[in-house]
């Protein structure tokens, strides 16, 4: 099957998304407006936000002034946002409401716990606060992200919505193999943030091996592994070229024996934060 900037995945509530998503990590103001249009004329209809990346308002905008100077449908975006702190079911439904106002979409397509934070309890107000909110047609799809295994299991009670969706960091060098089989298991999709290793290792031998082979850059050949193992990459850049290159992962294949060797690679790197071993 061909696949493009616009194939979907189905998740297990029913609900279609992208199979590419454009990250929004450390973009603030003028900078996240800009690049989210800059993304959306690229082809991208999904985009990743965040109550800590502290620019929902211009990530809103700059999808709502593409949707209206293009004649796009709102529905035709996919928007994520996710929960900030977890402090209790009233305030994670005052957390909500507040992403909401101020993306301006009227409604979030995925809303994710941001990381495992504050213990089991407030994990649990959490997810129970954002599943009923979910009812009330405000949030189309739920996740979480940033869970380890074990924090997955506590959440997940009997009768217990599922997550639809996982976001973690995911990448040849942060393979996390229990996390993606209790993921499988479960019929939870994953998402990988930092699919690109934040940079890294562009120029680890294997990277560029496979990069002078099949001509194309390190960012591809990471993206690429990304799509082949059934997640969906988030990258993020402030740069409009690197943007469109990004979608530039569609035209090859990368060979099976090839994957292998990059899933050989695993160093269980952190590139930023890890809390899935938090209490």
């Amino acid at each position: 099957m061909s696949l493009s900037l616009t194939s979907t995945i189905k998740l297990r509530d029913g609900n279609e998304i992208p199979i590419v998503g454009f990250g929004t990590y450390e973009l603030d103001g003028q900078d996240a407006y800009n690049a989210v249009t800059a993304a959306l004329e690229a082809g991208y209809r999904h985009i990743d936000s965040a109550e800590w990346y502290e620019n929902e308002k211009e990530v809103g905008s700059a999808i709502l002034d593409f949707c209206k100077r293009t004649s796009t449908p709102r529905s035709d975006i996919w928007y994520t946002t996710k929960l900030k702190y977890n402090n209790g079911y009233e305030g994670v439904k005052k957390s909500i409401q507040k992403s909401l106002d101020e993306c301006g979409l009227g409604y979030i397509d995925l809303y994710l716990i941001h990381g495992p934070i504050g213990g089991k309890q407030m994990r649990k107000e959490s997810w129970d606060a954002i599943c009923d909110v979910q009812k009330e047609g405000k949030i189309r799809s739920a996740g979480i992200s940033t869970f380890g295994v074990r924090q997955m299991e506590e959440l997940l009670l009997p009768d217990v919505p599922i997550p639809a969706i996982s976001q973690i960091d995911l990448h040849p060098f942060m393979t996390r193999t229990d996390v993606v089989a209790f993921c499988k298991e479960k019929g939870i999709q994953l998402e990988a943030w930092a699919p690109l290793v934040r940079s890294m290792r562009f120029d680890h031998a294997i990277i560029q091996k496979l990069a002078k082979k099949y001509a194309k850059d390190p960012a591809h050949i990471l993206l690429r592994y990304s799509i082949q193992k059934g997640y969906i990459p988030l990258p993020k850049s402030a740069s409009k070229s690197r943007i469109v290159s990004n979608t530039q992962i569609f035209d090859f294949e990368i060979e099976s024996t090839e994957m292998q060797e990059l899933d050989g690679l695993n160093e269980d790197l952190v590139t930023d934060w890890d809390p899935t071993h938090d209490p």
